[in-house]
């Protein structure tokens, strides 16, 4: 049977397609923008034909409905990340947390450690010789699909055909459903003075020739800002967003001196606006590989040069970094900074940034802090942590005693609290 063949054959409606989907079962989300849309909401609409189906995946962009009280008995979500559509849930215990690195997401599904029952993923349209792309995510979802006993597709004419090792062939999945819907967008973000500031001092530890990782919101954006004047610049990236388009087509970011893929951007999953989306499309020079390769620390460290730049909720004066959890409250999860904290580290001249502005709550409670809030987790230790940026500096804390750290940190707090924090080094220094 020829590929074409073997796809109508497998052609289902959304409603058709979950029918699939067993009771006491683990289902796998395609990640992010690429969490297939109308699979989901089938499946919530059928919630009564289930009973104890757990739902697995990192960042949700949808509305996450599976979560709801009324679910109870029906779905379960596991979250490897928490998102704004799921935190209610795994606060208020409905909805479970798995602390884990974004590297190692790959290998609980492949080593069994969660068995993949069903994976629901968001691809491309198949091409000339029957192969469908990952689009806008490769990261888990590739990984999930094939670690699936059933693989159920959302094929969407709107979702980009992105290049690497970004494929999945018709002959491997299950069921299809075909789709025709734009991608959800993020439309990028408001960046202040605070923001370009801390831009600014990231860039001064930007030389040319490095290769960046580069997350999404505004502190990324802001540094990309200040990058304009730099040359040769190249991307190893878990992620990246439309600032990056920028740089590309002024010539600031070209890859020519990346050690490892010379010439292509590496990432593993994107998140941006339509002309981002546009820009992947069938581009030969953006390269889609799964988040066990991309963000592996012992591959990221053979990119010389390497700078990454993650952000956080809260350091302490030794120089411990809280990026996911308020208190004993998960907020996000560890995605993937400490594997590039640690890649940039091991990377011949790299150097690991973690950049945050001084305060929170508009400006009433420091970020640099005497001991990290209770019931916090530590995400990145203080062994790892190089460089701590904000709108006033720069703290430098690789090869630092304890008391040369906190003076460094307390240098680059806001002014209204350094005060307390002098108090705070006095009494225990």
């Amino acid at each position: 049977m020829s590929w074409k063949a073997s796809y109508q054959a497998k052609l289902l409606t959304a409603e058709e397609a979950v029918k699939h989907i067993p009771s006491d079962s683990r289902v796998v989300l395609g990640h992010a923008i690429a969490e297939p849309m109308a699979l989901v909401e089938a499946m919530v609409n059928n919630k009564e034909q289930y009973h104890n189906v757990e739902i697995v995946h990192m960042v949700a962009m949808g509305k996450g409905a599976y979560t709801g009280p009324e679910m109870a008995g029906h779905f379960r979500h596991n979250a490897l990340f928490v998102g704004g559509s799921t935190r209610e849930a795994v606060s208020s215990g409905r909805a479970d947390y798995t602390p884990c690195f974004f590297t190692e997401v790959p290998k609980l599904f492949k080593d069994g450690i969660l068995p993949v029952d069903v994976a629901l993923v968001h691809l491309s349209r198949p091409d000339e010789n029957g192969y469908c792309s990952f689009g806008v995510s490769v990261d888990y979802s590739k990984p999930a699909a094939e670690s699936a006993r059933i693989v159920i597709a959302e094929v969407n004419d709107r979702m980009p055909r992105t290049m690497g090792d970004s494929f999945i062939h018709v002959s491997d999945i299950d069921y299809i459903v075909e789709t025709s819907y734009e991608l959800v967008e993020l439309q990028p973000p408001r960046i202040g003075d605070v923001e370009k500031a801390i831009g600014e001092n990231c860039a001064k530890l930007v030389e040319d020739g490095a290769t960046l990782q580069l997350g999404i919101g505004a502190i990324p954006d802001a540094v990309l800002l200040f990058l304009k004047d730099k040359k040769d610049l190249g991307i190893h990236s878990e992620m990246f967003s439309d600032g990056v388009v920028e740089l590309v087509e002024a010539g600031v970011i070209n890859n020519s001196k990346k050690t490892l893929h010379p010439g292509k951007m590496v990432v593993t999953f994107l998140m941006g606006t339509r002309r981002l989306y546009d820009f992947i499309d069938n581009n030969p020079d953006v390269e889609f590989y799964s988040v066990d390769y991309v963000n592996n620390p012992y591959v990221i460290m053979k990119n010389d040069g390497m700078v990454s730049i993650n952000s956080c909720i809260q350091v302490d004066l030794m120089g411990q970094v809280v990026s996911e959890t308020i208190g004993l409250k998960q907020f996000s999860g560890v995605g993937g900074q400490v594997d590039y904290v640690r890649g940039s580290s091991l990377s011949k001249g790299g150097k690991s940034i973690i950049a945050m502005p001084s305060t929170a709550s508009k400006g009433t409670v420091s970020r640099i802090v005497p001991l990290i809030t209770e019931g916090s987790a530590v995400t990145t230790s203080r062994n790892d942590v190089h460089y701590v940026v904000t709108e006033y500096g720069i703290a430098d804390l690789k090869g630092k005693t304890l008391r040369q750290r906190a003076e460094a940190l307390i240098h680059i707090a806001h002014p209204d609290f350094r005060e307390e924090l002098w108090h705070a080094f006095n009494n225990r220094f």
